[in-house]
């Protein structure tokens, strides 16, 4: 229970607005908020490097000239503390400056809530750098401060204060680097709002963790190696100071490697987590995801490629669509899964042929955009009916269309299907095409399916007896009170079922046909 109460409230930490950015709010607020976090994080750095020093300083660097101990010990306290606060207010306003003023600086893009350009973004990217190189500076003037101070009272004193307080700015700008990158990531989040990552002059994943190895495992160890040399000195070293000094480094040892590994595990783990979330909704079939890109690391880069990649998903699955409705979901399947050739084979289908009466005159009589409007209503109901029954639409004709059972994939009974979808459109068009009246037909048999056309243009189609047969029947129906014909033959292959929907009639020889067809329709 406590290790869920913990997990929840580290993933809860971890994706807080105030960590990740919040894309609804306004770039001022934004700004603000980074800032604080920003100025808490350089606070913080420089007084772990403060208590890194004071820990090297008083109970692990061994001095010599034992009798000035106290009053240089004074001496560099208090001198410590006013540069100490000094370092802060100049480290604070000097790390601002370098994140928000000039003419790419966050101030004035934030400020203006635009998105960010190409130079501004890369500021941003650079910023923690900048935070670090601050903090190297205030530092490295007082490493040469102090040393130079301490060496006038002893040389050794001298090189070990400087070496104390080069390792303290060590740690300051490792953390100062760490805490930046942190702060800033809803700036970053803003600044590459649908825009991938340039990293050139950027630190990347590497530099992240080599300086939580150099915090967490080499400053301790530069520690025992700056006690080793000194033993190499007349500087007198009993064994009480020595253990005093592996006491005190290895506590800090584990406590900063704690600290600064949580550090970087957070910035690396949290951001694979994300995408390995959202890599979980594409593989749902979910294309509309996408990731906010904060991380200035290779990491980002992977954040950006992942939405393009879902932004290529999204237009693939989106000309899938498009393709499926142009084409029928069966033959985009089919084309999408196997090489296109032009040619096809021979397939036994049935064709269901339904076609208006009088488009003409109604063209004639109504304005274009009433008649598309009434033909978009009559092709939704046979697209349905149709689909609903296993066919396909092969191709609107003007007021016509042409629907295919059994091609290109073989259907289970189609025959059946393909004359109750002729009875269940008849009952449908009755009921919602108002004035609009038709003929539908319905015949199989053996034709060949396959793309026809040129190399650079072509379409999947139907071409045999079945659709020229259809296509007559349905002209025949147009004068039938039924206005539903089909082929005997096509009734006598349907199941017992459906063969029992139907009524045999009289024999006719179709236009364009030289043998007779006996024709079908309805029993009701």
């Amino acid at each position: 229970m406590v290790a869920k109460r913990l997990r929840a409230f580290w993933e809860h930490l971890v994706a807080h607005p105030w960590l990740v950015g919040d894309p609804g709010l306004p770039g001022r607020v934004i700004g603000r908020r980074a800032r604080w976090i920003t100025i808490g994080g350089i606070v913080l750095a420089n007084t772990i490097g403060a208590l890194v020093v004071i820990a090297f300083a008083l109970l692990a660097l061994p001095k010599p000239d034992g009798e000035a101990d106290g009053g240089v010990l004074a001496l560099n306290l208090g001198l410590a503390g006013v540069y100490v606060l000094l370092a802060l207010v100049v480290g604070v306003v000097w790390g601002r400056r370098a994140v928000e003023a000039g003419p790419h600086g966050t101030g004035g893009w934030l400020a203006a809530d635009r998105a960010a350009d190409a130079a501004e973004r890369t500021h941003v990217l650079r910023a923690p750098l900048r935070i670090m190189k601050v903090q190297a500076a205030l530092w490295g003037g007082a490493t040469v401060c102090f040393a130079v101070l301490d060496g006038i009272v002893h040389p050794l004193l001298g090189l070990g204060v400087g070496l104390t307080v080069a390792l303290g700015g060590l740690t300051t700008s490792a953390f100062g680097y760490l805490l930046g990158e942190l702060a800033l990531r809803p700036i970053v989040a803003r600044a590459l709002d649908h825009a991938a990552p340039d990293r050139r002059g950027v630190p990347g994943v590497a530099t992240r963790w080599l300086l939580a190895w150099t915090l967490g495992t080499a400053v301790p160890v530069v520690g025992l190696v700056m006690i080793g040399i000194v033993a190499f000195t007349n500087v007198d070293i009993t064994i009480t100071s020595l253990a005093i000094s592996i006491v005190v480094l290895g506590p800090i040892a584990l406590l900063f490697g704690v600290f600064v590994t949580l550090l970087a595990v957070y910035a690396t783990v949290h951001p694979i987590g994300a995408i390995r979330r959202a890599l979980a909704r594409v593989e749902e079939g979910d294309y509309d995801v996408e990731l906010q890109v904060w991380d200035s690391s290779e990491i980002g880069e992977l954040q950006g490629g992942f939405n393009a990649m879902a932004s290529g998903l999204r237009e693939r699955e989106r000309m899938r669509d498009l393709f499926g409705r142009q084409v029928g979901a069966d033959v985009a399947r089919q084309a999408l899964a196997h090489d296109v050739r032009l040619g096809g084979e021979v397939r036994d289908v049935t064709v269901l042929f339904v076609d208006l009466v009088g488009s003409t005159a109604l063209a004639a009589r109504l304005a274009p955009e009433q008649v598309v409007a009434l033909l978009n209503r009559f092709f939704a109901d046979v697209v349905d009916v149709v689909e609903g029954c296993g066919g396909w639409i092969n191709k609107f004709q003007g007021d016509a269309a042409l629907a295919i059972f059994g091609a290109p994939a073989p259907l289970d009974g189609a025959q059946a299907r393909a004359l109750r979808a002729a009875r269940e459109l008849h009952e449908r068009l009755r009921a919602h095409a108002g004035e609009l009246d038709f003929g539908i037909g319905v015949a199989g048999g053996d034709a060949v399916a396959g793309h026809v056309g040129a190399e650079r243009r072509f379409e999947y189609t139907v071409i045999g007896d079945p659709v020229n047969e259809a296509a007559r029947l349905s002209d025949l129906a147009k004068q039938k009170p039924g206005r539903v014909l089909a082929s005997a033959s096509t009734v006598a292959r349907a199941g017992d079922a459906e063969r029992a929907q139907w009524a045999l009639g009289e024999q006719v020889t179709l236009r364009g046909r030289a043998t007779p067809t006996q024709l079908a329709s309805p029993a009701s």
